[in-house]
This record gives C-alpha cells, structure tokens and sequence, in this order.
C-alpha cells in the first residue's frame, strides 16, 4: 500500500468518526424517546421538611401497558412463529403462558440471546425462575436484565401493533 493510499484512508476513517460524533448527539435522542422512563424512587428523608407538598405522581401511568391480546391469537402466533424453529406448534409453545405478553416476552428473549425457546420455558413455568435468572443462567457474562428489558419492549411493540 503506498503512502497515498494510506493517508487517504486514515483520512477517510477519520472524517467517518468525526461524522458519527457530530450525529450522534442529534440521533440519539430521538431513539430513546420510545421506551418508557425507568421510575425514580424518592427517600422521603432527603426531602426537605420546609418544601410544599406536591401532588402525587404515578409512576406506573407513565408505562405504557401492552393491550389485551389472547394467548391463542393468530395474528400472534403468525408475528412470534418467525422467531422460533420451523416446524414449532404454536399451540404447544404458548401453553402454560400467564398472558400473551409473557408468552412474547420469552419468545424474544430466546431469539436475541440464541438461548433455546423450550430451555427459557422451562425454567420460567416449570422451575419458577425469573427470565433474568433463566438468561444469566444460560449465559452467565450477558447483562441478563438488559436483554430481558430489550424482549419486553419488543414484545409490547408487537401487541401493541396486533392490538390496533
């Protein structure tokens, strides 16, 4: 590679990075806006006693509920069926489920951390586990709460999408 070469990738390199730092404060914001905001708990002796009191905020009502969706759904199965193995019976996938977000929650974990559909299943109905503790179990060095929050988004998207 000649010295021109070089010096014309480094540059190119270079202005791709610089690019990407001036983008990416103006992109950013606009991605996060669509998860909901974690719930900040308040020690109530932090504050001070001479304050005013203010009107209770629901931390809850900011989190937007997925709608109800029955379990059984085809419109469901036909979003979650692309996530499993083929040849998977729907049916048999969504047994013992609590609801269908719960069901789509599993589902999508499985699909981004590789781990198992019928494993994460398994210790979550039969084994009593969190999806936390199921994931870190399979995969001790992911953050497990990370990708089990990332499924739940994924998942309520979907029946909010099915909902409508």
């Amino acid at each position: 590679m000649t010295f021109v070469k070089a010096s014309s990738l480094t540059l190119g390199i270079a202005a791709a990075f610089a690019l990407g730092v001036w983008a990416g404060p103006r992109i950013t914001p606009r991605l996060s806006t669509s998860a909901p905001e974690p719930a900040v708990a308040v020690d109530a002796a932090s504050v001070p006693s001479t304050a005013a009191p203010k009107p209770a905020v629901r931390a809850k009502t900011t989190e937007r509920t997925a709608p109800a969706v029955a379990i059984s759904a085809p419109a469901l199965h036909r979003q979650l069926k692309q996530l499993m193995f083929d040849g998977t019976d729907m049916n048999k996938a969504s047994n013992g489920f609590r609801n269908a977000e719960q069901f789509a929650t599993v589902a999508y974990a499985s699909h981004n951390t590789g781990v198992p559909f019928v494993v994460l299943k398994h210790r979550v109905l039969n084994e009593g586990k969190t999806l936390t503790s199921a994931i870190r179990e399979s995969l001790p060095t992911t953050n497990a709460a990370m990708e089990v929050e990332r499924a739940r988004v994924q998942a309520r998207s979907t029946l909010v999408s099915i909902g409508s």
